[in-house]
């Protein structure tokens, strides 16, 4: 009973939370989202308490058929859609028909493309049925592939986990919430960064270095907010495989960002940093549209003294995180989330310019870590304390007592060996790639 009031307690707060989107918000598709998500949760949350059996199995569906089906069916029909999807798909025409996703000298700020070049993957579909058969034009809009992209990634990050994978009605209500709900439905392109970060740490945490290296490139091809990444994904590698395998990973990670980057770099080298790098942080001839009053965009708006102060203090958060990863490297995927979480937060809230839609990517990786995390289903292991001293531990073999005991090191949360900072893994003792 006290599990269906939680779960009640849980779609009522998303009820509240999508009521305020029809009485607040100025943009028509966030209305339309509202509108059908708080009828979705309001009909989950008498679901879950009215049916024993079944009520929160028949809550996610609920919940996910008004925040997610609806609303995203209905806005992709008609069209509408956050400014930044027509953004992609203009960059999938732009780099079909030029080569480059950069206008060579924009006129207004929708003419701008904020994004790395990877992101012009997800607006190819649409350059290619923009003259098709009108039925099939509808399959060209950006979120779904944004979508079809993150799905992919989480359910390759679950099978790269093993056991350790998100339950299938939690996952279901993780995306049914609104933290997923929202972007899924009006905009979707924060989606990819975010699944690929998931598959990133993932890999990670199960010693393949190289694979986790190219899904970390691929994440910061798309957008340079995957960046901070890199020292995360480094800590944790050489923490746990070893320094080798961490720059191996790293390697990998910048070679493939660069190999992503280098054709528009080479093709529009002005137009690339110009609206990259200074349009997203206030400095262009544009004004960003991001404009929430998180406190580096309140300092940015005092004047040239307040955008350097919200760069300094930018640069100071970092440096704060990287000597945490330095002093306290993170040991598991949990951890690592929750580094990789703190350090996206101190970047949304002190640049000098956001939105409060940014925190829901480290918001979706310290919950979905939290649930996908091996350590939390894996049993403890059975331990026998010998003359040999207290730190030394010993699991039964396959034989149990009869077959004798086998001495074991430090063990991590999947069950491995824990290696600390001192080299590469040797041969023979486990994959490291």
């Amino acid at each position: 009973m006290k599990s269906r009031k939680s779960w009640c307690c849980g779609w009522l707060a998303a009820a509240v939370w999508a009521a305020a989107f029809p009485l607040l918000s100025t943009l028509g598709p966030h209305r339309v989202w509202g509108t059908s998500a708080c009828a979705g949760y309001l009909c989950a949350a008498v679901a879950v308490v009215s049916w024993r059996s079944r009520g929160r199995a028949a809550s996610v569906w609920i919940a996910g058929s008004g925040a997610v089906l609806v609303p995203l069916a209905v806005l992709v029909l008609t069209g509408g859609a956050q400014s930044e999807v027509g953004v992609v798909e203009r960059a999938g025409l732009l780099t079909v028909s030029r080569g480059t996703p950069y206008l060579a000298d924009p006129q207004a700020v929708g003419e701008v493309t904020p994004y790395l070049p990877g992101m012009a993957l997800f607006g190819l579909p649409k350059a290619l049925l923009v003259h098709g058969w009108e039925p099939l034009r509808f399959l060209g809009d950006a979120r779904l592939w944004c979508a079809a992209a993150f799905f992919g990634c989480l359910w390759a990050a679950g099978r790269v986990l093993g056991g350790g994978g998100v339950g299938q009605l939690v996952g279901a209500a993780l995306i049914a919430s609104p933290v997923v709900a929202l972007p899924l439905a009006v905009s979707g392109i924060d989606l990819p960064l975010t699944g690929l970060l998931c598959l990133t740490l993932a890999l990670a945490v199960r010693h393949r270095p190289v694979a986790a290296g190219l899904a970390l490139a691929s994440a910061c091809s798309l957008k340079w907010t995957a960046w901070p990444a890199l020292a995360v994904v480094a800590a944790l590698l050489a923490h746990r495989t070893g320094l080798c395998a961490a720059v191996r990973a790293t390697g990998v990670a910048v070679a493939g960002t660069v190999l992503a980057v280098l054709p528009s770099a080479l093709l529009s080298p002005g137009p690339l940093i110009e609206q990259v790098f200074a349009f997203p942080t206030g400095r262009a001839e544009w004004k960003t549209p991001a404009a929430s009053p998180l406190p580096g965009r309140l300092l940015a708006d005092l004047g040239p003294l307040g955008w350097y102060a919200a760069a300094t203090l930018l640069v100071a958060g970092g440096v704060v995180v990287a000597v945490s990863l330095w002093v306290r490297p993170p040991h598991g995927l949990v951890p690592a989330a929750h580094r990789l979480a703190v350090g996206l937060c101190t970047a949304f809230l002190l640049a000098p310019a956001g939105r409060f839609g940014y925190l829901a990517l480290p918001v979706f990786l310290s919950v979905w870590a939290r649930l996908a995390d091996p350590a939390r289903r894996s049993a403890p292991a059975r331990s026998l304390v010998v003359a040999g001293g207290p730190a030394a531990r010993w699991d039964s073999g396959p034989g149990g007592a009869a077959a004798g005991l086998r001495p074991q090191g430090p063990r991590d949360g999947d069950g491995r060996a824990r290696r600390g900072l001192g080299g590469c893994p040797r041969p023979g003792r486990g994959p490291a790639s």
